[in-house]
This record gives structure tokens, sequence and C-alpha cells, in this order.
């Protein structure tokens, strides 16, 4: 029986305990395994590619749950980067989403000579998988599944398939066949409602058999982003005035997709390298057993509805996404896209020719006035491409980017600046315009016409985006009519096409719309019948304050709730102390209203809450001590309103650390707590903050240690990289169903297994904070970490009951996502929270030919719930050209995106798969690329190792992963240190995940204000930028280097004693403090150029890297080392080596 230890006043100093422990751990904890396919290759034995395998495999989910909303079906593959979906399946308790996906199937022509390869679709558990669409449309639609299997096991350990021979089709799941026809969907009777997924074209007979597959790749795709005219459920807003228009500075959108775990390389390595590590890239075995069914639900029926599924949540948000620009009307019988015309528009005034990516500065200004447009009406739109621009091609002239560089004899290939992200070969008119890259940004800037061609380029096709971003610049509409595409409900955007001045042409599926009278008048110029002047077709990111139409009940409050680990281990790192005086000092900058709500958990091995209603003297602490059965003491006084209540809050606060400080309660009952947390929240939603010391070892969710420290510096495959338990992956999912997001703060010196724990955060939506080795005492650096990021996680701007959607032109299709959040269907992510400092990405494939189309276009559109209470919506839009030659291809690749895909889907494969698989998948990756680019772009063979200019650093970062802490061997690394830095490279935006990847390393003893940056009457001096290598350190000098989340300013034996007196305030390098980590605050202007070059670095990321400055004798020398990635170590090669091994490959 549950037993409740009571009441009594916090201001009692003695120390709670547990009357009576309930011992209940998760009955069967399942452990990891990967479903992955058999892969047969004819030429050479391969290991398994990076992005081959499942990202949760169906093994891992509890068989007991629900059936989730929607499952996935393999991607049409590419021979090259062969992702499938994530198969984070598990639908949370009510059911809130019925998207529709699009038609499966679809298949591509193989090159001559290459063989077939099919993919099973990978599934979660027996699920039902969301209905088709229910548009018809021109060409064949494939039927849904009958009951597929999940797909065999691949071995192969390149990104990219290997295909030689033709194989003949057969009609079962494997590799080297075709896949089988689905049986036909539930005819239609009533003409279609909702719109058919943009990128795909459905067919106009719903039983029309699939096309022949020829595929050089193909399989069943992804539960693709079918855009179905419903909305996220959200809450309700009174109707706001109409033709408001404001541009307020930032607004937070919500934003945090699901990191599906696939990474699939289908290629073998290419051997070991020269010598040392990289380890030998032998082929693995592949893995042998049954495949597992996948059920699918039968087709749907004329009123949109699965049989089987029961009734539709009522807050479903396919039924707000309905509503999102008003009533939909139904189109043309079956959407017919034959009613318009195939081209997409022609843009005007294409005289000035585009600037080539790399001869333009890669951030283009955020552009917030508005551009007018000088177009007639009647005329073409704005974004119409005349048809000149197909003969801008980059062949025309050899640009910078294509410039042949030798690696091997050009070693000085870092630029001195940060390396600006390439610029889009648009018209300037477009590109000003156009999305900011530091918000929107694609792996390859010039988009392929064909699969095939995507294929033969040997790269990555994907986005990353950074959609709640902090803008200085944001426009924001209040209207009471959001423009949208009646059928593949994209937003007026600036790309799309005005027909004249009451029609308009979606830019996404070619639509022709009307244009709303509303939408007539321009709120800015105050005048009427200009609509292509309005806002929303002028700024590529902008933010509707959404109508009452997206809310089906009325906006959640502010709610946050925060959970306290008090054990003895908790109390002796002194955690406490900080967190209640942060808390104290930044309490009024909470984001929220009057209906802010605030609540305390405490925990050990018993669960402590804390009643603070209205009208107390003081709080009072109410214990469970069953963690069996956990429940709520008082449910209506535990979650109260701040400003109410804000002086009880206050007291607790001052109390608390002093409560616990004598406590001797070793166990951690962090599941128990958890639940109670969950219980707490799940009627209002809101964020929770999970603070935790030590490895959960009691009740439910116990963990125990997996960690074995003799094998961290070991040179084989890491174990335990994957969950221990799925219970808190469980758990987060239960949270994400009712708008709980689950922030964890992992404050310890000993192991965590962060790898369970994290999942947490991961699938809720959350964030990951993790503090090694924190004490209060001896860790000062970690201490200021923590009351910096502290205060930035209580203060930041947030959103509520957030969800995303990525859409895409016609015949683009996206089948992988990276980051934290639930997949609710096929293409929407949900996220309870989003805040600003979280970044996603997503891979792509090309599913129909781009033949006819000069441009293409993606959008985000983030719908969430302001701290105010406002319900918003912020959309970017990003316009890129098409090219048909692999030179544009080449030209257009954004270095640094396409690294920070890889390393997305690297740590999926290391996940999946093993460390090692990722390892040699990244290496052929660069193999594959260089090899590309020398057989089918190089006219003129030389001899060398010979790269595009643009792709010049790729071997680089390449090799900077290989050392970095998530995928180094050899070199001892703690687990729960590695599985964060993977976290950090899903999660970061790419930005900051870059300098985590390859670190920048200054000298910074001889700061001039030469070149220097002028911010807010601060001088910025601006060093440049030094390779990572010992050769570029000199004991007479001093260097900072920037890692990201660490810095570390390297003191030379014989540095300037001018240097050590103005800037560290020690008259000599014997005098420099062992553990010094902050500068002194000199009066001198050394001092003051140093610490502005420091603070300036530490305020472009929203997270406070520690400062460590180090000598010869320091502890922290061994880290500055390791991260100079051009130099030889016991375990891995020096960057020339690793030029030498790869080019032996290239020669093979």
């Amino acid at each position: 029986m549950t037993t409740f230890s009571g009441v009594r006043s916090i201001t009692e100093s003695s120390c709670p305990t547990a009357a009576a422990r309930g011992q209940l751990r998760y009955d069967t904890p399942t452990k990891l395994q990967s479903n992955a396919g058999q892969s047969s290759c004819t030429t050479r034995p391969w290991t398994l590619p990076l992005w081959a395998l499942p990202a949760c495999p169906p093994s891992q989910l509890p068989t007991s749950l629900p059936p989730p909303v929607s499952s996935y079906q393999a991607a049409p593959q590419s021979d090259f980067y062969q992702l499938l979906l994530p198969s984070q399946l598990y639908q949370p308790a009510p059911q809130v989403s019925s998207y529709q996906p699009g038609p499966p199937l679809t298949s591509y022509p193989a090159s001559p000579g290459q063989p077939l390869l099919t993919r099973p679709p990978m599934g979660g558990l027996p699920s039902h998988t969301p209905p088709q669409s229910a548009c018809p449309s021109p060409g064949p639609r494939l039927p849904p599944a009958q009951a597929t299997p999940p797909p065999p096991s691949v071995s192969s350990s390149s990104y990219y398939q290997n295909p030689q021979q033709p194989q003949p089709v057969a009609p079962a799941w494997q590799y080297n066949t075709a896949p089988p026809p689905m049986g036909p969907p539930a005819s239609m009777s009533t003409p279609p409602r909702g719109p058919v997924a943009n990128h795909v074209n459905p067919a106009v007979s719903s039983t029309a058999p699939p096309p022949p597959s020829s595929a050089v790749y193909s399989s069943a795709p992804p539960a693709h982003v079918s855009h179905s005219a419903t909305q996220p459920p959200g809450p309700r807003m009174p109707p706001t005035s109409a033709h408001g228009y404001t541009q307020p500075g930032t607004v937070p959108p919500p934003m945090n997709p699901m990191a599906p775990h696939t990474y699939q390389p289908s290629r073998a390595p290419y051997g070991p390298p020269p010598t040392g590590p990289p380890p030998t890239m032998k082929p693995t075995p592949p893995p042998t057993g049954p495949p597992m069914g996948n059920a699918t639900p039968p087709p749907p029926k004329a009123d949109g509805t699965v049989a089987g599924n029961g009734p539709q949540a009522p807050n479903s948000y396919n039924h707000v996404d309905n509503k999102m620009a008003g009533l939909t009307q139904p189109g043309p019988p079956g959407r017919h896209l034959g009613h318009y015309p195939s081209l997409p528009p022609g843009y005007q005034n294409t005289s000035t020719p585009p600037m080539h990516p790399a001869l333009q500065a890669a951030t283009q200004p955020y552009t917030q006035a508005p551009q007018p447009y000088q177009q007639p009406p009647g005329g073409p739109g704005p974004a119409q491409l005349s048809p000149s621009l197909a003969a801008m091609s980059l062949q025309s002239s050899t640009p910078e980017a294509l410039r042949v560089v030798n690696l091997l004899q050009e070693r000085n290939l870092l630029p001195p600046q940060p390396i600006p992200a390439p610029t889009p070969c648009l018209p300037q008119d477009l590109q000003k315009i156009n999305c900011n890259p530091e918000v929107f940004r694609s792996t390859l800037t010039s988009i392929p016409q064909t699969q095939a061609l995507l294929n033969k380029a040997k790269m990555p096709l994907g986005l990353l985006l950074h959609p709640f971003k902090d803008l200085s610049q944001l426009p924001v509409v209040t209207s009471s009519t959001i423009v949208r595409c009646r059928s593949c409900r994209t937003y007026i955007n600036p790309f799309v096409s005005f027909l004249d001045q009451r029609r308009w042409k979606c830019n996404l599926c070619y639509r022709v719309n009307d244009v709303p009278e509303e939408f007539m008048y321009n709120p800015v110029s105050r005048s009427y019948g200009e609509p292509h002047k309005r806002p929303e077709v002028q700024n590529a990111t902008i933010e509707f304050i959404a109508p009452s139409e997206y809310m089906l009940r009325p906006p959640q409050p502010a709610v946050y709730l925060f959970v306290l680990d008090v054990s003895h281990n908790a109390v002796e790192t002194g955690y406490l102390n900080v967190f209640c005086q942060s808390l104290l000092d930044n309490i009024n900058a909470l984001p929220g209203d009057s209906r802010t709500k605030v609540g305390f958990i405490t925990f050990d091995s018993t669960i402590h809450f804390y009643n603070l209603q209205e009208g107390l003297s003081q709080p009072q602490m109410l214990i469970v001590s069953d963690i069996e059965d956990i429940f709520l003491p008082t449910p209506d006084s535990l979650l109260v309103n701040l400003n109410e209540c804000k002086e009880l809050v206050q007291d607790l606060l001052k109390s608390l650390p002093s409560l616990f400080e004598k406590t001797m309660e070793t166990q951690s009952a962090l599941g128990s707590a958890l639940q109670a947390a969950f219980k707490l929240l799940s009627p209002t939603g809101g964020r929770m903050s999970i603070f935790q010391t030590q490895l959960p070892n009691l009740g439910v969710g116990a963990l125990q240690s997996r960690e074995d420290p003799n094998q961290r510096a070991s040179a084989k495959d890491i174990q335990h990289l994957s969950p221990a338990t799925d219970f808190y992956k469980k758990l987060a999912l239960d949270c994400s169903g009712q708008q709980v997001a689950v922030d964890l703060f992992l404050l310890s010196a000993q192991y965590c297994d962060l790898a369970s724990l994290g999942c947490i955060s991961r699938y809720s939506a959350g964030s990951v904070y993790y503090y090694p080795s924190y004490h209060h005492q001896h860790n000062p650096a970690q201490v200021e970490c923590f009351q910096k990021d502290l205060k930035r996680y209580i203060t930041r701007k947030i959103g509520f009951e957030a969800v995303m959607r990525i859409r895409c032109t016609k015949g683009l299709s996206i089948h992988t996502f990276h980051g934290n959040f639930f997949v609710r269907s096929t293409d929407l992510l949900s996220l309870p929270n989003v805040n600003p400092d979280a970044g996603f990405a997503v891979q792509m494939s090309i599913e129909e030919n781009l033949d006819d189309m000069q441009v293409v276009s993606f959008q985000a559109a983030l719908l969430y719930t302001s701290s105010k209470g406002e319900r918003r919506i912020r959309v970017h839009t990003l316009c890129l050209p098409v090219v048909n030659s692999l030179s544009d291809i080449f030209a257009g690749a954004d270095v640094q995106a396409i690294s920070g895909l890889l390393a997305c889907m690297a740590v999926d494969r290391s996940v999946t798969a093993s460390l090692s698989d990722a390892r040699d998948a990244m290496t052929n990756a660069a193999i594959d690329s260089l090899t590309s680019y020398r057989q089918s772009v190089l006219t003129i063979q030389q001899p060398g190792l010979l790269a595009p200019a643009c792709l010049r650093l790729f071997p680089l970062f390449i090799l900077a992963l290989l050392k970095q802490k998530s995928f180094r061997t050899g070199t001892s690394t703690r687990l729960d240190d590695r599985v964060f830095a993977m976290c950090q490279l899903k999660y970061q935006p790419l930005a900051y995940a870059m300098l985590m990847i390859h670190p920048a390393l200054y000298r910074i003893d001889d700061l001039t204000d030469e070149g220097a940056l002028n911010i807010s009457e601060r001088t910025i001096p601006q060093p440049r930028l030094l390779q990572l290598s010992v050769e570029k350190l000199s004991r007479e000098a001093a260097f900072l280097m920037d890692a990201g989340t660490v810095m570390y300013l390297w003191i030379g034996r014989n540095c300037n004693p001018n240097f050590l007196s103005q800037v560290l305030g020690v008259p000599s390098y014997a005098s420099v403090p062992d553990n010094l980590f902050m500068l002194p605050e000199l009066d001198t202007a050394e001092s003051q150029r140093t610490r502005a070059f420091i603070g300036w670095l530490r305020d472009q990321r929203p997270f406070f890297p520690s400062l460590h400055v180090i000598r010869d004798e320091s502890q922290w020398k061994a880290s500055f080392m390791q991260n100079m990635i051009e130099d030889r170590t016991e375990s891995a090669l020096s960057y020339y080596e690793f030029l030498l091994h790869l080019q032996q490959q290239i020669s093979k």
C-alpha cells in the first residue's frame, strides 16, 4: 500500500527519510539491437554504410505499447546516401495526429551496368500506417503495402551503394530485387479535400499498378512528407485584428525534430590506412536473423479516417492544419497538375548575372525591409525566372569554387577568417531576399536535376535548420487571413509567382490560387492593389500571429517544474546552492505572463512535494515514501501561480540548500520522480527541468554501471552507446503526447549512463546539459559554466506545444530527421518545447526528375505558443537553383553543411551498428566524393590528390571528426563524455557544432586594432585563424584555442613578459597559477583587447565555454594537444598521412 509520510513545515531542520522504500525495476529492460538488412555487392566486400540502418530498430520498442500513429517505409534510396526513416514510433497516450503520407514507391532509372537494390521498409512495432492522401492526381499511384517485413541486415561501411550489374526483379523484399506491388487503396467516391504531398506525383487512378522498378537503388519511400490539410492542435486565441503589421525584435518559433538514427553507407572500406589507426576497415559479416513483420493498416475511408484506428483525438494537429488558411476549398478533381503549366515560373530582370557562391560572402545581409519588385499587374511574378537562367551554367567559366587544388602540395588551405556559407547561384534580386544561411542551409546550393546525378556526385543532399534562432530583425504580421496554397498548404513567400493581381502560383506544387481581398492591401505602404509588395512576399523569414482558426483550445500557460536530486552525493557537489541562487536572481525574468505557474519536486530514496498554496505562511513539504505506486498528495497546490505565490517560492528557494545539508541518503529514485512530475504536468503541459548527480539506483528506471574504465582507450568498438532500458524513451514519448518537454542537467564525477538518461530529453524535444566532475570547490570553472548556462536557460525565450513541418518542391522528398523531437506523422515533428538554441537536420532525395525546373524551394513552418500565450507561426523559405552538370553540383557544395550532416549520420551509425563502421563510412565519404570529382569533372588528369577549392577542407573536416571525442579510438575517453559529444553533434546548430569538430586557433599575445570590429563601442581584435598543428605554436607566444564548449589559453615557456604582466597579471611564466580559469580585469590596453576578443567569441553562442589557462605542466595540456588535428598521435594519422591514405584509395 502506498504510504504518505505526512506533512511538515519547510523550516524543520531534519531531513526526510523513507518510511517505506519500494523497489520496482522495469520488468523487461530491452537491450537495443540493430535490425539491419543484408546487402550484397558484386565487386568488393563492404562494411555497413553510415546511413544504412534504422534509427531505432523495432527490437528496442516495448511490445506492449499502443500502436504508433505512423510507421515508416524506406525511402527511395540512392546508391549513395541511403538513409532510412527513424523508427521512433511509440505513440503517447492520446492519438493527436492523422496525417496522410504521400504515395509510397517511386522508381528511378539506373545507369547502365548498375544493379537493382531494393530496401524494405523499416518498421518499429507492428503499427498502423497513416492513410494515403485522398487526392487522386495524374501519374500512377502505388497501393499501400500489405504486411511488409522489416529489412534484412545490411553489411557495408561506406556511405554509398556500389551498384554494378542489373539484377532481375523479384517479388520479395530483399536486396537485388524489386519491391512487390502494394495493394490498392480504397477508392474515393468524394472529391479530395486535403492536399497531396507536395513532392510526390499522385496518381489519377488510385488502383494503377506501380511502374516497373529500374532504380539504381529502389525501395519503398519513407513515409513521405504529405502535407495534409490539417494542423497541429493548439490553444485557441481570440481573433486578431486585420492588417496589423509589426516588426518587433526576436520571436521564438518552436522546433525540435526527433533524431532518426539512420546512417547508411553501402560501400566497403578501402582497407586500412598506411600506418596506425584509423582502425582497419574489415568487412563485417552481415547479421542474421528472421525479419520482423510490419503490419500495414487498412486503406483510408472516404472521410479520411483509417479503419480500425478508432476515433480521432479532438485536438488533432491535423484538424488545426486544415484550418491554417481558413476553410480549404476543394481544387480541381484530383488536383490535376496538368491543368497548369508544367514549368516553374520564369524570373524577370535576370540581365545581371548571378555571382558565384565562392565569390560572394556566405551570409547575405538578413533582409528586413521589404524589397520592392517592379512588376506590373498581370505580368510575371517577382520570383519568376527567365529562361536565360538555364544558360547561366557555371561551366561557362571556371569559378573559384572549381579551382583545382592539389591537397598534397598546398598545405596552408585554412582561410585566415571563418569560412562563409556559399551563396546560391541565383539572380541578385532573389538572392538578397533568400533565407539567411544561419537559419536555413543546404549541403548543396545547386540541386541536381535527377537522383542519378546526385548519386554520381557522391555527396549527401540535406538541409540544416536553426528555426527558432534569436533574430535581430523579424517581421511579424497580424492578419485575419494567412494566405496559403489550397493544395499543398505552402505559405505565400517571396518565391511564388503572381500571374496578375488576383492570382498567384505556388512555388512548391505550381497550383494557381486566388489572392484574397484582404491581401490586396499592403499594411506597410498603406496602399491597395499591390499584393506582391506585402511583407509576406518580401521576406524569406516571417512570423504570423495566428488567428483563432489555428487553435482548438486556449493557449497553454507557461509552466515550469523543477525536479531536484537532494541525495548525499548531490549535496556534496554544492549545485543546489547555485541553482537556488540563480533562480532567485532571475525569477522575474522567467518567460511568461500573469498565468505562469511553477512547482518543485525533490527526491532521494523518497519523493518530496512542496505545497505552495496561497495563504500558507510557509511552504510545506509532503513526502511520498512508497515509490512503487507514486501519487500526487495535493494535486491542486503543487503547481502554483508565480505572481500570486512568489514570496512562498522565494522562501522555499532560500531554505532548500540548508534543509538537506546533513542528509546521509545515498539512493536515487529518479524514475519515480519523473513519473510524479509527469502526472503533475500532464493536465497543462510545460517544461520539466531535471537535475541529477548520480546513477539512478532505486525503483523504476534503476540503472547499473556499464562502463569498464579499462576499455576507455580501446582501439576496438565502443560498447554501450545505446540505452540500457527503454523506460526513459517510453516516458519521454508519454511526455511528448502531453506537451511536456524534459531538460536534463547532469552534474557528476561518476558514470551516470547518459546513453540511457539522455532519451528522456531526446524524444521529448528537450536539452541535455552535462558538467563532468562538477564540484563547487574543486572545479570552479564548471561552477561558472553552470551559473552562466542556467541564467541563459531560465531567461531565454521559449515556445510551447509546438510542431514543425518542412515542405519542398514537388519531386523532392524528405526521409530522415536529426535532432531532439518526436515524429508525430511522416513529416510533422512534435516539439513540446522549442528553444532558440536547438538545431535540426534533414536528409533528402530526388524522387522525380527536375528537368523542367530552374529553381526549387524549401519551406519550414514552425507553429508554437509563445510564453505570452500567443499562437504564432514562424516560416522560413529557401530557394536554390537546379543544375544538370556535375561541375555545377560540386561548385555549389557547402563543405561545412556536408560535414555537419555527415556527423549526424555518423552518430546514428555508431549507435545502430558500430563505431568502426561509422569511422570507415566517414573516410569513404571523402574518398568517394573526391573520386567522383576526379573521374567525372576533371578534364585533364593530373597526379596528386585533387579537389575543387570548395571541397579543399573536406578531408581535414573528416579527419577532425575521426579525432573528435564522439568517434575517436585509442584515446582514453569516458563513456558519458563520448555520448554527450554525440548529443551535441546531433542537437547543436551548425555554427556551434563546427567548432566542436574543428576548433579555431589564434595567436593572442600580439593583438592589435588593425582590422578590428567595432561593436557597441567596443573594439574587437580579429586575429588570423591558424592551422591546428604544433608547428604553428611558439614558445615565445600565447595562443587561444576555441573548441566550442571549452577554450584553452596556452602560454609558451618563453612568452613575452609584457603579455604575462599586462594580461595575466603575473611577473613570470612560473607564476602562472595551475588552475587559472578567468582573466583578471586589468586596466591595460592588452588586457582589454584580450578580454574583449574572448568575450566576443563567447557571446556568439548560447552556452558558456569555460576557459583554461595552461602551461606545459598543466593537466589540461593533453586535452589541448588532442585538438591538434593535423598532428600524428599514437592512435591516429596526421593530416598529411591521411591525405596519402585517401590518394592511395582513390588511385586503386
